[in-house]
C-alpha cells in the first residue's frame, strides 16, 4: 500500500510548510527580516513499465507506467524583496533602499552581513550594531560632535561644536552577491558568506547595482501577514487531505485482512 508512506511524506512536507510561515509570521515587525518561502519537489518514480520500451516489432509504449513515491522539501529560499521604510528620527538609523548589505564584523574577526541599519554609537564613540559589533568600514564619531549627517552615498560627516564647517568622519560602504538567497542565516538578523552566495563585491552606495542610504529610517519586515495566513489555510488543509489518505489506506488494509 505506497499511498500509506506517499501521504506520510505529504504530510511531513506540509509539516515544513506550516514551520516556515510560522516564522514568518513571528518576524513580521523583525527589521529588515526577509521572508522564506518552502519548494517541494516529487520523489523518485518506481517504473512498472518506462515509457518508450519497446513492446514488439517497432511499437513502443507511449506513457508507461510510473508511480509516484511522494514528496520532499526541495529548498527553502529567502525572499530578497525590499520592506518599506519607517521613519524613526534616530540619527544613527540607516536604511537601505535597494541592494547591498551593511559589513559587520564579528568577535571571531568574521565579517558578517545585515540589512538592518538600526546602529548605535558605543562607548568609544564607534558606529555598532544593537549587540555592539563594530560596522564596517569603522566609523568614530568625535566626543564634541554636535550633529552627525549621514549621506545617501554613506558619507558621514559630523558638525563640531565651534566650528562652522562639516567635518567627514568615515564612509559607509555595501556589499552585494550574486546569489543572495545563498546567504547564511546566523540570527540576529545576520547572514554570512557562503560558496553558494559568491563573494561579497564592495562599493559605496549609490553605484551602479546598490541602493541608496536613508538616515533616520530603518526597513520594516517584507512579510505580508495577508499572504501569510492564506499559506498557512492552504498548508493546513493540504495536511488534512493527507492524513485523509491514510486514514483511508488503513481502512482498506483492514478490508484486505477481514477477507475469508
Amino acid at each position: 500500500m505506497r499511498s500509506l508512506s506517499t501521504a506520510g511524506t505529504g504530510m511531513l512536507a506540509q509539516q515544513t510548510n506550516v514551520d516556515v510561515i510560522s516564522h514568518n509570521i513571528a518576524n513580521m515587525n523583525t527589521t529588515a527580516f526577509k521572508r522564506q518561502r518552502a519548494e517541494f519537489q516529487d520523489l523518485l518514480y518506481q517504473n512498472v513499465s518506462r515509457p518508450g520500451s519497446a513492446t514488439g516489432g517497432e511499437t513502443k509504449v507511449p506513457t508507461g507506467i510510473q508511480i509516484g513515491a511522494g514528496v520532499k522539501t526541495g529548498s527553502i529560499y529567502r525572499i530578497a524583496e525590499q520592506g518599506a521604510l519607517q521613519q524613526t528620527d534616530n540619527r544613527y538609523d540607516i536604511a537601505v533602499q535597494g541592494r547591498g548589505y551593511f559589513q559587520v564584523t564579528l568577535p571571531s574577526g568574521e565579517t558578517a552581513y545585515t540589512r538592518d541599519g538600526s546602529f548605535q554609537l558605543s562607548d568609544q564613540g564607534e558606529l555598532v550594531t544593537a549587540d555592539g559589533y563594530p560596522v564596517q568600514p569603522g566609523i568614530t564619531v568625535p566626543q564634541e560632535a554636535v550633529d552627525v549627517v549621514i549621506s545617501k552615498t554613506g558619507e558621514v560627516q559630523v558638525k563640531i561644536a565651534g566650528s562652522p564647517d562639516m567635518q567627514t568622519v568615515g564612509q559607509l560602504q555595501l556589499a552585494t552577491f550574486v546569489n543572495e538567497a545563498g546567504l547564511e542565516a546566523q540570527g540576529g538578523n545576520l547572514l554570512l558568506e557562503t560558496a553558494a552566495s559568491g563573494q561579497a563585491t564592495i562599493a559605496n552606495p549609490g553605484e551602479p547595482g546598490l541602493g541608496m542610504l536613508s538616515q533616520g529610517f530603518v526597513e520594516a519586515s517584507n512579510v505580508n501577514p495577508v499572504s501569510e495566513i492564506t499559506a498557512l489555510i492552504t498548508a493546513q488543509r493540504a495536511y488534512e487531505m493527507n492524513s485523509r489518505v491514510v486514514k483511508t489506506a488503513d481502512e482498506m488494509l483492514a478490508t484486505t485482512s477481514q477477507l475469508r
